[in-house]
Order: C-alpha cells, then structure tokens, then sequence
C-alpha cells in the first residue's frame, strides 16, 4: 500500500473536521482558564488523530462489505476494491489503531479523571458503530447529528478539560457555553455529511441506507444545508456578545460571501465529483479562520 492509497484509505483530507475543532478548544482553554498541559495535549491529539483514521478505514471496510449488488460501488467507488487491498491487512489495521489510541486514552484518563474517561467511551461507541453493526448510524436519520456533536463538539470539549482539568468547572452553564463556541464547527461537521448524503441518496437507496435526506426528500436537504450555513455565523456572533470569544471573532464573517458562493454552487448541482468539495471548503475555511481569530484575539488582549 503506497502514501497516495492510504491516504485515501484514511481519508486524510477530511481531517480538518478533527484537527481543528481541536485547535478551537486549546484557544478556549487558555482564554478562559489561562491553562495549557501541552505534554497531556499532544498525547492527546496522536490518540484522536490514529482512532480517526481508524474510523475512516472502518468505514470503507463497511460499506466495501456491505454494497449490494446491481451496480460498480465495490469494483471501481471504493479505495479497497478499486485498489484490491487485503481485508485481512484492513482489519489489522483497524484493530491495532483502535487499540493503541484505546490505551492511550485509558492512560490520559488515569491522570485527568474519569469524566474523561466517560466522554472517550462515548466518542468511540460513535466512531465505531457508526458504520458499523445491523442499523449503522450513518444508515439512519441520525448521521449529521452524531458526525456534527461528536467531532464539533465532543472534541473541543475534550480538548479545554485536558488543559483545565485541575482547575475546570463542572455545571450546565459551563458546558453551553462551551457547546455554543464549538456550535459553529458543529454545523459545518454536519453539514459535510449532509452534503454527502445528497450526492450519493440513490446509491444509499440501492444500499438500504435511508438517511436523513431520504426522508426530507432532496429540497428540504437543501434548506437545511443552508440553514446550518446561517447557524454558523448567529452562533459566532451570540458567542461575541455573551463574551466568550474575542471580538476578534466577528472577523470571521468576513467569510460570508465565499461560504454564500459554495452553498449556491451546491444547491445547483449535486454530484459528488463536481460539487461535493463545496461543503469540504465552507468546513476548511470557517474552521480555519475561526482559529486563526480567536488566537488572535487572545494574543491582542
């Protein structure tokens, strides 16, 4: 297996939905809290990034195994049979990454506590079942919630209670206001999912996938694609005015008009090859610069 078919195999693209939101919680850890355990930290983020990529290949291997006949998903759609790799090599692979980060995370729980413990269990009942067993969640009406709270939101938190965990508070309001900072990444999470969804919702059909787009139906989708574009930037904006970002923040909606032109190519067309990449750039660039703001801002005042 060469770099180019892992690569794909892990989908190294698509890990700016984990790397960045991340990155958003170190910024709110030190904004709110002053507090950095780096060491914590990097262990922490090679244990998300190898079970990510475990997910990813999972994934694949998921929907390699279980396409139905009648049309060429196996053969020339997915990276295991269009590159004849080994499912034997594929499930090694997946148990010795899920394995390993396991570990690693039992390890950083040992020393954090057990809440942490509980919201890595959690995470990965998700990545796990999420392709997998009878009713996958990613077959459900269930996908861009789970995709959007687990990696927007789960992922940030767990990155601020790391940095904080010897100082953090537990309450309700802590954790909406930590919800609503991680809200704007959360959407786009989603939406990268829902995008998915409408490309590919006759091939899910011929699959028994039914997601949520089979049971809105293709318009309503994309209402909801766009309505998640405009929750992004109201969250942004609440989380300004309730004080728990920087006003560096507001700089981020300087972005409007790049993510209105992906969203108006997306609604026009829906092929994944064409314009599937739409909903990857609105993740990159509002994650991206939202970090980028936020950093900043902390660094002004």
């Amino acid at each position: 297996m060469n770099k180019r078919v892992f690569f794909e195999l892990v989908e190294m693209k698509a890990k700016t939905a984990s790397v960045l939101p991340f990155l958003l919680g170190i910024c709110y850890s030190w904004y709110h809290y002053r507090s950095l355990h780096m060491g914590l930290l990097f262990t922490f983020f090679a244990a998300m990034f190898v079970f990510n990529m475990a997910v990813d290949i999972l994934d694949n291997y998921n929907d390699y195994i279980h396409a139905r006949d009648g049309h060429d998903y196996r053969s020339k759609t997915n990276i295991i049979g269009r590159e004849n790799l080994s499912l034997d090599l594929i499930l090694k692979m997946i148990f010795w990454m899920i394995g390993l980060s396991a570990l690693t995370g039992i390890f950083l729980s040992t020393i954090t506590g057990w809440p942490l413990f509980l919201m890595g269990l959690y995470c990965y009942l998700i990545g796990i079942f999420y392709s997998s067993g009878p009713k996958p969640l990613s077959s459900l009406p269930l996908g861009e919630f789970f995709s959007g709270f687990t990696m927007g939101f789960m992922i940030t938190w767990i990155s601020v209670f790391i940095n904080s965990y010897d100082t953090f508070s537990w309450s309700i309001l802590t954790t909406c206001q930590i919800f609503l900072v991680a809200l704007p990444n959360s959407a786009l999470i989603a939406n990268l999912m829902l995008a998915n969804n409408i490309c590919d919702l006759k091939e899910d059909e011929q699959n028994h996938r039914f997601t949520l787009v089979h049971y809105l139906g293709k318009t309503r989708a994309l209402q909801l694609f766009a309505g998640l574009n405009i929750l992004t930037y109201l969250a942004i904006i609440l989380a300004v005015v309730l004080h728990l970002t920087p006003g560096m923040m507001l700089l981020v909606l300087l972005t409007i008009p790049f993510n209105y032109k992906q969203t108006q190519l997306f609604m026009k067309t829906q092929v994944k090859r064409d314009t599937f990449h739409c909903a990857v750039s609105n993740l990159a660039m509002g994650a991206f610069v939202q970090v980028v703001c936020f950093a900043a801002g902390i660094f002004i005042s």
